[in-house]
């Protein structure tokens, strides 16, 4: 493996973009820093003294010096955009280009060659307003200080970036999802948990400790919440089986919680609680350290805490803002207001945490699955251990009960589950989590099936699916779609299961070899659209149908709607025309408008 793996470099401003070329791929969100974010990179490049680093930069090598920016996109779109404003030689227009955003690279070049245009059709808006704010920025400047652009050109072979890239071998579509949802860790977290335990200690001092436990247990999110317990505390609050959570209120939960059998560490004064990092690994695991290090968590802690606070006022469960990180603080306030509200929340923490661990997905990696994972959805067991004298964790399909139809019920709300968690990618949209837990929170025999479709069929119908075409058709529509043509086997793929898939693929090519082009209509219809992975899409490029069901039929096996297609093709003689796509495109709108019937 190690042959694979490319040393991190560090590059300055002044050699950045010298002799390379990159690309934001379609999967990465448009250009979107404005004015704040822009200035304050500019007055962290102006006041800085000797070196100082901005970053890093994630990237994949696609060929020699081309690269594809994984992480960092932003930050080196404003750097091209404020070289190219301070004319620097060491700059070419081809320096950095979006992949399927003629608009894009039309006014980034424009704005290399003219320094000013106007906002036209033609343009990208927000690219625009970028270079204006720097060069409303100088202006400002250098109205105080004649020299500041001399200067602050100065500082730029000290402002340096760490240019990473990921190792060949990786599930590059894997990483880009992790890296975007799990990635940065919000460490303003740690204040909320201050201002909670000390409203707490205010009002009964007797629960701080316990609920700094709670907190820090809670916070371990790559284990089941059973296990980042004390033996005896795990039985009281789960169990025998460890399969239960039946406190009614956080007295029931203190009184099940004795800080004396838990280790030495939770001995701590209130300063201590409050400066313990989240994610640090208590010592009390002992004999299931593997255990823990089989499953991965698909949010972080902080999403964690938005999403309970979210489930508990039932307010704006689809309002982006209630799960935005940027607003940390002030979506959580009301917590800390007074002691009774701390408390409530603490133990809506521990109760939505046993739920979140025993009904919605984690990542799961063992024997067969131990390299790539794979989506998992079960419930933890207490099982003896006769050989070791030992209890230990065992895992079961959270609705199974030795019946078949249970067992059918878990794949299916895995799958569901799944399909939503590759659509909904950002933290501050995973709201069908919210809904989970406010509907388990009342009746944990909730419907989690009706419950998530009827969530799903709302944004398909929102999304204008009927009219939508070619890239501007939302994911969700290709992902409820793929869910429901495996959930009732009008496709068949054996042990199929959703990847993270971001590039809509056209079946027939959009520049095919040496075959004649399909007008736009026919072309970007529906039924001649698939979602896959970008490295496959990458890998179809412009080979026509047949040869793509030919050569990679593993990427074909990615989408269910794809594999119909390409089913649709070898019953008509290896054809695929505008006709089928039409055809094909009317049966599957017609399929989601049933269900979204069906779930009115």
């Amino acid at each position: 493996m190690m042959q694979n793996i490319k040393q991190p470099e560090e590059l300055n401003l002044t050699n950045i973009f010298v002799g390379s070329e990159y690309i934001i791929p379609i999967y990465q969100r448009n250009y979107a820093w404005e004015k704040d974010e822009i200035e304050q990179l500019l007055n962290d490049i102006y006041d800085s003294n000797g070196r100082y680093y901005l970053g890093s930069l994630i990237v994949d090598e696609v060929a020699p010096n081309i690269y594809t920016v994984i992480d960092g996109q932003q930050r080196l779109t404003t750097l091209f955009l404020l070289l190219s404003y301070l004319k620097d030689e060491t700059l070419s227009k081809q320096a950095l280009r979006f992949e399927a955003r003629e608009k894009s690279n039309i006014t980034l070049m424009d704005l290399f060659e003219k320094q000013k245009i106007e906002k036209e059709n033609f343009y990208t808006g927000e690219i625009i307003d970028g270079f204006d704010v720097i060069r409303n920025f100088f202006k400002v400047a250098e109205l105080k200080n004649n020299l500041y652009q001399c200067q602050f050109k100065s500082k730029l072979p000290n402002i340096l970036l760490i240019r990473t890239q990921v190792p060949k071998h990786i599930d590059l579509n894997h990483y880009f999802e992790i890296m975007n949802t799990r990635g940065e860790q919000l460490e303003i977290h740690e204040i909320a948990k201050g201002k909670i335990l000390g409203a707490i200690d205010a009002y009964k001092p007797d629960y701080t400790a316990v609920a700094g436990l709670i907190w820090d247990k809670c916070s371990q999110m790559d284990s089941y919440i059973q296990m980042n317990f004390d033996k005896r505390s795990r039985k009281c609050l789960f169990g025998n089986n460890w399969d239960s959570f039946n406190c009614k209120n956080i007295d029931e939960v203190m009184f099940h919680i004795s800080i004396e059998s838990e280790d030495n560490e939770n001995r701590f004064s209130l300063f201590d609680i409050i400066n313990t990092q989240y994610g640090a690994k208590t010592e009390n695991i002992d004999e299931n350290d593997d255990e823990n290090e089989r499953f991965e968590s698909i949010i972080s802690f902080p999403n964690l805490l938005l999403i309970v606070n979210e489930a508990m006022h039932s307010i704006s469960l689809d309002d982006d803002l209630t799960l935005d990180d940027k607003r940390f603080i002030d979506t959580l306030k009301w917590h800390w207001e007074n002691g009774d509200r701390a408390l409530e929340f603490v133990f809506n923490l521990l109760k939505c945490r046993f739920l979140f661990d025993k009904y919605i997905i984690k990542r799961e990696y063992a024997k067969d699955y131990k390299e790539d994972g794979r989506w998992s959805l079960q419930k933890l067991l207490m099982y003896y251990d006769k050989s070791s004298n030992q209890e230990k964790p065992s895992y079961k399909l959270t609705y199974a009960d030795n019946d078949d139809e249970n067992d059918k019920k878990t794949e299916t709300l895995r799958s569901l589950q799944s399909a939503l968690r590759i659509t909904y990618t950002s933290p501050k949209t995973m709201h069908w989590m919210s809904n989970v837990l406010l509907a388990l929170n009342e009746n944990q025999n909730a419907d989690l099936k009706e419950i998530l479709e009827r969530y799903a069929c709302d944004k398909v119908e929102n999304a204008n699916y009927k009219e939508a075409s070619g890239f501007g058709i939302d994911r969700i529509v290709f992902t409820y779609l793929d869910y429901v043509l495996d959930r009732d086997s009008i496709v068949s793929i054996p042990n199929f299961q959703f990847q993270y898939r971001t590039s809509i693929e056209h079946f027939y090519p959009q520049h095919p070899i040496e075959k004649e082009k399909w007008d736009d209509k026919h072309l970007d219809c529906f039924g001649n659209l698939a979602l896959i992975t970008v490295s496959s899409n990458s890998r179809f490029s412009n080979l026509d149908p047949l040869s793509k069901a030919n050569s990679y039929p593993e990427t074909i096996k990615q989408s269910p709607k794809l594999q119909l297609m390409r089913n649709i093709m070898k019953e008509n003689n290896d054809v695929w025309d505008q006709s089928l796509a039409d055809k094909h495109g009317k049966e599957m709108l017609e399929l989601l408008e049933k269900e979204i019937i069906k779930h009115k």
